[in-house]
């Protein structure tokens, strides 16, 4: 029998999987990206009796692979909270998906786990922007927790996870899991690997301060588009920076364009006042998805971006 461990490579994905296999420790082919690199079962060949997890993942973008395996009689558990649209009925399919926008992935394995490991899932609700959903998680746990660390902890791992490719990234999505499997608790991470959040922390701050200084193609009450250059720091920050925009304007919808070969690469924010809409925005446009809070485009052609942005004012004005 082999197995498979399939996951975004951003902070949802990597704790989530921390979570599980902390718990269910597990001998498996690593199969994740950089986070936009969703289109993961495509990489997996398994047959009759094998198993694969799937995390962090949207189902509506892997369906097809999904059938495949399904078909071959592997067996595969599927944890997610992006847009999924028809579930496939399977004996051998156990699907466990909520789209709320409140909900990530991370927190549906903590369910799942029992709460076993249940300071991962704070951090990687944090580092998923749903703050009021770690710190609802966090109020079970003993008192004591160390949620500022925890918090940029969850940030950083998922800073780390953007980019064009892996070499965009200070660590590949498979050495970062791997480096924190060891720790069963954050706080253990923060002590005992001081080097890794060290060298994420500086590398986080010195890309945040150059995104800084972007020019905004819009900026009014209802929404404001930033443009990146095309560079490293640029794809590094395309999420994150979003993220930290909209806990700054929690009543505006922003979009971060970052130039790539033919257009931008776009990630959007709904308000976090009215977290939904962003992936029905986002699917308008043929290589775009997410969930209702968070969403992107892979490749948005330079002719598309004013209906972009027409889409997002008649979204949340």
């Amino acid at each position: 029998m082999s197995c498979f461990d399939v996951f975004n490579g951003d902070a949802d994905g990597i704790c989530s999987l921390l979570q599980l296999r902390q718990v269910m420790p597990t001998e498996a082919q690593l199969v994740t990206g950089v986070k936009r690199d969703i289109a993961l079962l495509d990489r997996v060949n398994a047959a009759s009796g094998d198993q694969v997890t799937v995390l962090d993942i949207s189902l509506d973008k892997n369906r097809e692979p999904l059938k495949r395996l399904l078909a071959a009689g592997a067996d595969v558990f599927y944890a997610d909270h992006h847009y999924a649209g028809d579930i496939p009925t399977a004996a051998n399919l156990n699907a466990l998906i909520n789209t709320a926008p409140e909900v990530c992935t991370s927190l549906l394995v903590n369910g799942y786990l029992k709460g076993e490991r249940a300071e991962w899932a704070v951090v990687g609700c944090y580092g998923d922007n749903l703050d009021a959903s770690a710190e609802k998680l966090a109020a079970t746990l003993p008192a004591g927790a160390n949620l500022t660390q925890w918090r940029e902890l969850g940030v950083l791992i998922n800073y780390n996870g953007y980019g064009a490719d892996v070499a965009d990234l200070h660590f590949t999505p498979e050495a970062l899991f791997q480096r924190l499997l060891p720790h069963a608790h954050p706080d253990a991470c923060l002590t005992d690997d001081p080097g890794l959040f060290e060298t994420l922390q500086s590398a986080y701050g010195n890309d945040m301060a150059l995104a800084a200084s972007a020019p905004r193609l819009v900026e009014n009450d209802v929404l404001a588009v930033i443009r990146l250059p095309d560079s490293p720091w640029a794809r590094r920050v395309s999420g994150v920076y979003g993220n930290h925009l909209a806990n700054e304007a929690p009543h505006r919808a922003h979009a971060v364009l970052t130039d790539i070969s033919d257009g931008y690469l776009v990630s959007v924010r709904a308000p976090l006042n009215n977290r939904q809409g962003a992936d029905e925005v986002c699917r308008q446009f043929e290589t775009g998805g997410g969930r209702a809070a968070a969403a992107g485009i892979n490749l948005l052609p330079l002719e598309e971006v004013d209906r972009l942005i027409d889409a997002l004012t008649r979204q949340y004005a």
